[in-house]
C-alpha cells in the first residue's frame, strides 16, 4: 500500500511543533566541527524516543540508524549536517546561539531536524516500506572531514542511493535544485 503525500503531510504538521523546538534547541546550541557531542547525543536520544537504535560515534560524532521496512528492498541513505560555523550570530532572535563566535549560519541545525521528521514518520510506517533507509547525521561537513571518516567506518556500506540535503541562499524561496552524480 503506497503513502498518500496528503498522509506525510498530516504527520508532518503533527511533527512540526516538536521539530521546531529541537531545531531551535540545536539553534541556540550550537557545535564546530568535531566538536558535535551534544549535537549527536540529541540526535540519538531522538532516535530511541521513536523506536530506533542508533549508532554513535560513526567517522568521529556521526550518528546512524536503519528504519527497516516489512519486506526486502534497497538502502536508501538520508544525510544531515550537523556542524555550526565559526560566526557570531547578530539576528536577535529570540533563539539565537547562546555560544559567542558559533552559530548554525549553514541551516544545519534545520538539516537535522528535517531528517529526524522523516525518521518519525517511515518508522510509523515501517509495515508499508520495502528495503531500509538509512539515516547518517554528519559532523564536519564544515571542513570536508565528516563524510570521508564516516565512509571509512562503514557508513555507506550496503547503501544503493543516498540523498542529502543543503540549503542555497542563491534560489529564490519556494525553489530546489538538484543535482545526480557521485
Amino acid at each position: 500500500m503506497r503513502i498518500s503525500k496528503e498522509e506525510i503531510m498530516d504527520a508532518a504538521k503533527k511533527l512540526e511543533p516538536r521539530l521546531i523546538a529541537f531545531r531551535r534547541d540545536l539553534h541556540e546550541n550550537p557545535e564546530l566541527s568535531l566538536e558535535e557531542t551534544e549535537t549527536a547525543a540529541k540526535v540519538a536520544a531522538f532516535l530511541r524516543s521513536i523506536g530506533l537504535s542508533p549508532k554513535l560515534e560513526v567517522g568521529g560524532h556521526g550518528v546512524i540508524a536503519d528504519v527497516v521496512g516489512s519486506t526486502p528492498g534497497p538502502t536508501i541513505a538520508l544525510r544531515a549536517d550537523m556542524d555550526a560555523l565559526p560566526i557570531m550570530e547578530e539576528t536577535g532572535l529570540p533563539f539565537a546561539s547562546n555560544r559567542p563566535g558559533i552559530m548554525h549560519a549553514c541551516g544545519h541545525d534545520a538539516h537535522t531536524a528535517i531528517v529526524l521528521g522523516a525518521a518519525s514518520i517511515l518508522v510509523e510506517r515501517k509495515e508499508r516500506l520495502a528495503g531500509t533507509v538509512r539515516l547518517l547525521f554528519q559532523g564536519a561537513e564544515e571542513i570536508n572531514a565528516g563524510a570521508k571518516a564516516m565512509i571509512r567506518d562503514g557508513a555507506l556500506d550496503g547503501v544503493d542511493e543516498i540523498y542529502g540535503l543543503h540549503n542555497l541562499p542563491t534560489l529564490a524561496v519556494g525553489m530546489a535544485a538538484t543535482r545526480k552524480g557521485r
